[in-house]
């Protein structure tokens, strides 16, 4: 029986997707579940698996094309299943890249069973699934996935396989060991000269990806459209550190997660919000929307870009079940697994720039949103506290907001409620 494999549904802000690396390819069998190919989007990459057991019979789009809702990617023969027994998936590879299969194995002699390393050599080993990440991780150190022996489910090469490998390299290369060498070539290389001069030369050309393109696209629109400005504050975060060092190994044990400063922020946002609400309103043509929740968007950094994915009704979570989700965000984008409503809506955001070693930005806000929170390195700097010259771990906290609607004195108002409840926690499990 012929079964179509269809692009999946996509939410009403998605309108199409661009094709990534088939990782099946026609008449190649597979079991249900097995990864077929991955679609990335403007927000998430979706994968598309084996709806069942079967063989590859048509790809209908090649990697690169760009497809919307419901069209077809492929066909599957779930009748060609039967065609190829159990104990064929299983069988060593065998000599020779074009060994036949037969009928009656206990008649014939065994094939001589060779090595992985021997496999690559002769060209019939196949590459194992990786992700788009790992592919891109290979290609930037220049190894191809027949390089990885990957350590993943069905052999999956991940990120950690790959660095791995080349740690051990850069070993071998200090302690004056030569890597593995290259297979001989049946013809032997011309040798090319060096260029004259210090340094590469090289360029390298690669399509924008779906989402860097709709970041940049959003950012634009709110440079263009919004009259942006930011307001900038310090905070001391002697209280809420001292606070996390007294809890933290109970509120671990207690909850499975630790306790960050992610939430803290997260609650003192929705205490200020709630006092001014125009920071948590969006601007619809003449009408002011107001929120009567709190979602906020939590800017994660990933391998594909910014994702903001979000926090629904963060009025109502605990500090833990705010880590818990944020964890697992997280967790989501380093593999490419969020979906697409994960991304959708939020009425406020938070970015963490001090991740990275920022000390102090700007941040823009994210459209139709009124206002963004910047949190900056925590970093020890002299201050004054009455009338002495103290070293405290201090915060750069930058408001970014759109002045159609907020008015100065409110942005100012909202930043320093955000440093109240910071510097003096307690108030945050009071709801002062």
């Amino acid at each position: 029986m012929l079964t179509e494999i269809k692009v999946p549904t996509f939410a009403e802000s998605v309108s199409e997707a661009t094709l990534m690396a088939w990782q099946k390819q026609p008449g190649d069998t597979v079991q249900q579940g097995d990864l077929l190919i991955e679609l990335e989007t403007d927000k998430v990459v979706l994968e598309v698996t084996a709806p069942g057991d079967g063989v590859l019979k048509e790809i209908k789009h090649a990697e690169g094309d760009v497809v919307g809702s419901e069209e077809v990617l492929a066909v599957l023969d779930s009748d060609g299943a039967s065609a190829t027994r159990p104990q064929d998936k299983e069988r060593p590879i065998a000599r020779g890249k074009e060994a036949p299969l037969r009928e009656k194995e206990t008649d014939a002699a065994p094939p001589q069973v060779m090595s992985l390393d021997e496999a690559r050599r002769e060209g019939v080993a196949s590459e194992p699934p990786v992700s788009p990440s790992v592919r891109r991780l290979l290609a930037e150190h220049g190894l191809t996935p027949l390089d990885v022996d990957g350590s993943g489910k069905d052999g999956r090469i991940l990120k950690s396989d790959v660095l791995d490998l080349v740690a051990r390299r850069e070993a071998e290369m200090a302690e004056g060991q030569p890597p593995p060498a290259e297979p001989a070539s049946p013809e032997p290389r011309a040798v090319v000269p060096p260029s004259p001069g210090v340094g590469s030369r090289g360029e390298r050309r690669e399509p924008v990806s779906r989402l860097r393109a709709r970041v940049a696209e959003r950012l634009v629109e709110a440079q263009q459209t919004a009259a942006l400005l930011t307001t900038f504050n310090e905070v001391d975060m002697a209280p809420v550190k001292a606070l996390r060092a007294r809890h933290q190994e109970s509120f671990e044990a207690r909850h499975g997660v630790r306790l960050g400063f992610m939430s803290f922020f997260a609650k003192a946002a929705v205490s200020a919000l709630t006092r001014f609400p125009k920071v948590n309103a969006y601007l619809d043509g003449g009408d002011i929307v107001y929120h009567d929740y709190c979602d906020i968007g939590i800017a994660i950094g990933s391998e594909r870009g910014l994702v903001v994915p979000i926090l629904r009704n963060v009025e109502t979570l605990s500090f833990a079940a705010i880590e818990q989700a944020i964890n697992a965000f997280a967790d989501r984008a380093g593999d490419g697994k969020l979906a697409p409503e994960d991304l959708m809506g939020g009425t406020f955001t938070i970015t963490n720039g001090g991740v990275f070693g920022s000390l102090l930005s700007t941040p823009i806000v994210n459209p139709p949103q009124t206002a963004i929170l910047g949190m900056h390195k925590i970093q020890d700097r002299p201050v004054a506290r009455d009338g002495e010259v103290v070293i405290r771990p201090m915060m750069y906290l930058a408001l970014s907001y759109d002045h159609r609607l907020i008015d100065g004195r409110e942005a100012v108002q909202f930043l320093v409620a955000i440093k109240e409840a910071l510097e003096d926690p307690v108030r945050l499990l009071l709801e002062l």
